[in-house]
């Protein structure tokens, strides 16, 4: 079994436990992450017989680009403090991608591997924030290997 994940800005998250079998998979962004639905893939998987997950955050907008009203970045901060961040102009914004890491490590998730790499800053990544509709999706595969 393969599990995809399409973003073009959100947080694509990939988890796997090798031996257990289990895999899941995320699209975190602002709305997911406030619901929690990384916290909740982990805890399905758990219930599955998953052990010691290991997780990727894949390329997302980051939080010097992803700029958002202050009210908003101050409501998810509130939640998950690392989540509130400044834009490299100045202006309030969200970093999706250090709030996801931090809903891991409360979840138990140990070992998280993390491209730090920016959807908007880089011109070889789709951006829906950059690019509007002419913007693809990037995508995240994990499988169950037998």
């Amino acid at each position: 079994m393969a599990l995809l994940v399409r973003v073009a800005d959100c947080v694509p998250v990939l988890l796997a436990d090798v031996d257990a079998g289990v895999v899941g998979a995320a699209h975190a962004g602002r709305e997911g992450v406030r619901a929690g639905v990384v916290p909740a893939v982990v805890a399905s998987m758990r219930s599955l017989g998953a052990g010691e997950v290991r997780a990727w955050i894949g390329p997302h907008v980051c939080g010097r680009c992803y700029e958002v009203p202050a009210a908003m970045r101050d409501e998810l901060a509130d939640r998950i403090p690392v989540a509130g961040a400044t834009t490299s102009w100045g202006t309030p914004s969200l970093d999706l991608g250090a709030a996801v890491g931090a809903q891991l490590a409360e979840t138990g998730v140990e070992r998280v591997d993390h491209l730090d790499l920016c959807t908007m800053e880089r011109d070889d990544l789709w951006s829906h924030r950059r690019d509007a509709a002419a913007a693809g999706r990037l995508a995240g595969v994990v499988q169950v290997v037998a």
